[in-house]
């Protein structure tokens, strides 16, 4: 029988991370060469979704959909359009040239096979990401992304920077991840709606509700951590510890586009109100301009192009946040053009890196005759980052000069800085570009020479793309830009792109100053790098080393907490148990209406004679413990409460209960007495009568708050549907006449397995405590004394100095 569409498309969507799991086979096999074998894997997902453009571009849509979880709402649910489908072409056509070039990166290196496994992995979560509807199907995809960079930042684990590196990128993020999961549960409890299309086609649905600004704000917090938005742009620099085909793929093309991916889809639900419109400018604009100001400061030539990913990250959102058709179609086409040229830029940086021995630009010239590939694509690449003809990054910048200063001229703010940070975008791509291959030769660490094919294959392909995607500009926006735009806009979107501007207009003008601008500051790169290195320099703290201080307070208040409320004393984990036991059960009566909800008190005149005593048989038991002169005829006095329960249970027609408690207190009893039998039964310490009564105060109110809970929960009108199901099925499913049995040992056989486990390892909990002997220790002087083991939570048990 072959698969149905919907099923190939789900298997070509969970493939990645089948492929992972056999990458390190496949290299223990093929070595640095598997990277051609498994890039069959995302040509294959690139193939599958560009079959669907041209429905894709005529309105229509791809829903596919499982149930998961149905009892909340969960489904494994994708959703391809305009929008889904770029992102999904883009992560998995990059893709294939980025597996590629890791195979050819980290040839010999003997974690290769991990390496790729790693990569697959992230490729599969964000394409999980930018194609699933289902809410928190999203959200998983999202953590995942989070994981998976994590080890792949991390990679080279023996170097503390790239330790800190993955783990600031993983707690920035992961903490993004917490807003954005608080923010879909708030979604779905108030709309009812757990699927994004549904979301996105029910109009004003968010923006009128009362809770709009809450979901806002939780949105934006998943949101501007994964896609490095100021304040949080610190993480994204220093994730290029990483290797360098992480750099290319993670930070240009796919992961921190994952914040953008969400406010575009999004847009349609939330967009379009005036907290949104001023919020996402303001901050899309300062870290348009602050990631442009860091990159010129720069020398290396991953630190260079990271930042300028923050900026063209922060100029995304300026776009998005103006809710401005045709500045949303800009803002789609930089998308496009920046994955192109910045992945291109990112493995050019490599390969200069693997076959010259530094990415110091400053150590850098000479490359082009010792590489002429490289050069030739980095050429083609710098280019259209420059926003140069004939290449797409100038046709997105003419575009979006149009959708911000063309539409109206109420943001010439917006447009200013998109100016100026375009300018400053040229100057870092024509320093990249051309600097190390230009002018004379410099010495460099390693004999510099062209890469294998797997080096400069996806470079110049991705730089030759932007340049053909211009040359057909009128079909790129008509199967590519345009259905994204209208995605995001939530309607329809007529996208007409042209290389030679239709007429001269405000947007060329703009385009001419940014060049001017652009070409005076790379003229005096050296002054300009030294002026912002100044001024950062006097500024002094920033946000990374707040990070720093952060986590070190977050230390701090974790040892201070833990010594409150972990001192070594179980009688104060014991009082703050049956503490907030009794808030728990307390607050509920009070916390509904003006008057508290106290049940009816029962009516006891029909009460038997006997049934009184053995009640103050219990009564008695208690009076027993509490006048009990040693802790042994404590224990024992309190088995008189558990028997005087069995009782009950057998006069109240339950004696299978009844046979249950007699042996459970008889164990208990006799366990307990065993376990202090190994310990101190001496007479009781001498308590002060404050303690007492507090001590007294907590038992009482617990007693009697559960007692009231009970009364509670017996005046409820009765369900029976659970008895009738089990009576009707105990015998007919479980095969078994004792309705109680079947239910612990198949119905809730899962149960009963953990309740023993539990047991268990209580048990063995016990018996480790009582084994801890009284030793006893020769001392210098000669004499010896008795000393016992204990732990403390002291300064220097974590080491003194939690910096």
């Amino acid at each position: 029988m072959g698969l149905s569409e919907h099923d190939l498309f789900l298997l070509a969507v969970l493939s990645p991370f089948a492929a992972a799991a056999v990458a390190p086979f496949v290299t223990r096999v093929l070595g640095h060469r598997a990277g051609w074998l498994l890039a069959l894997v995302p040509l294959g997902i690139f193939a599958l979704i560009a079959s669907h453009i041209g429905e894709v571009a005529h309105g229509g849509n791809t829903v596919v959909a499982y149930d998961w979880v149905p009892s909340y709402g969960i489904k494994l649910s994708y959703y391809l359009d305009g929008l889904s489908s770029l992102f999904a072409m883009l992560v998995s056509g990059i893709g294939v040239f980025i597996v590629i070039y890791s195979g050819g990166y980290l040839k010999g290196h003997r974690y290769l096979g991990r390496f790729l496994a790693f990569m697959l992995l992230f490729m599969g979560s964000m394409l999980g990401v930018v194609l699933a509807d289902n809410l928190i199907t999203l959200f998983i995809y999202w953590e995942l992304t989070s994981i998976t960079s994590f080890l792949l930042i991390g990679f080279d684990n023996n170097r503390e920077a790239s330790r800190r590196a993955a783990l600031q990128a993983l707690l920035v993020t992961g903490a993004g991840g917490l807003s954005l999961l608080a923010a879909f549960l708030l979604i779905s409890s108030t709309t009812g709606i757990t699927e994004m299309s549904v979301l996105n086609a029910s109009g004003d649905i968010l923006r009128d509700s009362a809770l709009y600004l809450p979901i806002f704000i939780l949105v934006l917090g998943g949101a501007f951590t994964k896609s490095a938005q100021f304040p949080m742009h610190f993480w994204l620099p220093n994730a290029m510890e990483a290797p360098t085909p992480v750099s290319a793929y993670l930070h240009s093309a796919t992961m921190v586009k994952a914040g953008v991916y969400l406010l575009m889809r999004m847009h349609p639900s939330l967009g379009g109100t005036e907290l949104w419109t001023t919020v996402l400018p303001i901050f899309g604009g300062v870290t348009l301009i602050a990631g442009t100001l860091l990159a010129v400061r720069q020398t290396d030539l991953k630190l260079m192009l990271a930042y300028t990913t923050v900026a063209s990250l922060g100029l995304l959102v300026m776009l998005t946040g103006t809710s401005i058709d045709a500045a949303i179609t800009g803002a789609v086409l930089y998308l496009f053009a920046h994955s192109l040229f910045k992945g291109g830029l990112f493995m050019v940086a490599g390969t200069i890196d693997h076959e010259a021995g530094t990415r110091d630009i400053t150590r850098l010239g000479g490359l082009g005759r010792a590489m002429p590939i490289t050069f030739f694509a980095a050429a083609l690449a710098g280019l259209s980052m420059s926003g140069l003809p004939p290449f797409i990054g100038f046709i997105a910048k003419e575009v979006l000069y149009d959708g911000t200063f063309g539409a109206t001229t109420d943001n010439w703010a917006v447009t200013a800085t998109a100016v100026a940070g375009n300018a400053l975008m040229l100057v870092i791509a024509a320093a990249v570009a051309l600097k190390p291959f230009t002018g004379e030769k410099v010495e460099t660490p390693k004999h510099a020479h062209e890469g294998p094919a797997s080096l400069w294959l996806g470079p110049l392909t991705l730089s030759l793309i932007g340049l053909g995607t211009a040359l057909f500009a009128h079909t790129t926006g008509e199967y590519l830009i345009g259905p994204m735009a209208a995605a995001i806009s939530g309607g329809t979107a007529e996208v007409e792109l042209h290389l030679i501007p239709a007429h001269f207009g405000a947007p060329v003008v703009l385009s001419m100053v940014t060049v001017a601008l652009g070409i005076a500051v790379f003229l005096m790169l050296d002054t300009a790098r030294g002026i912002v290195a100044g001024v950062l320099r006097a500024i002094g703290w920033g946000p990374d080393r707040g990070f720093d201080q952060v986590v070190r307070l977050i230390i701090r208040m974790a040892i201070v907490i833990t010594r409150v409320i972990q001192p070594g004393r179980m009688q104060t984990y014991m009082l703050v148990v049956f503490l907030f036991t009794a808030l728990a059960l307390f607050v509920p009566l009070f916390a509904y209406g003006e008057m508290p909800e106290w049940p009816e008190w029962p009516a006891l005149s029909g009460s038997n004679f006997y049934e009184w005593a053995i009640i103050a048989i219990a009564v008695l038991g208690v009076g027993a413990v509490l006048i009990a002169s040693t802790r042994l005829n404590a224990i024992v006095s309190l088995g008189i409460q558990g028997f005087a329960v069995a009782l009950i249970f057998m006069l109240f027609g339950a004696p299978d209960l009844s046979f249950t408690q007699f042996m459970v207190e008889t164990l208990s009893v006799v366990i307990l007495a065993l376990v202090m039998t190994r310990l101190d039964l001496g007479n009781h310490g001498h308590r002060p009568l404050p303690a007492m009564i507090r001590d007294g105060t907590v038992a009482v109110a617990v007693g009697v708050g559960l007692g009231l809970l009970l009364l509670s929960v017996t005046q409820w009108p009765f369900d029976a549907r659970l008895s009738e199901f089990f009576t009707a099925n105990s015998r007919a499913i479980a095969h078994g006449r004792n309705i109680v049995n079947v239910i612990i040992v198949d119905f809730r056989g899962l149960d009963t397995l953990g309740e023993i486990a539990v047991v268990m390892t209580t048990g063995l909990a016990i018996l480790a405590l009582i084994r801890i002997r009284t030793r006893k220790v020769e001392q210098y002087d000669g004499t010896k004394r008795e000393v016992r083991i204990a732990r403390t939570y002291s300064g220097e048990r974590w080491g003194g100095d939690v910096s």
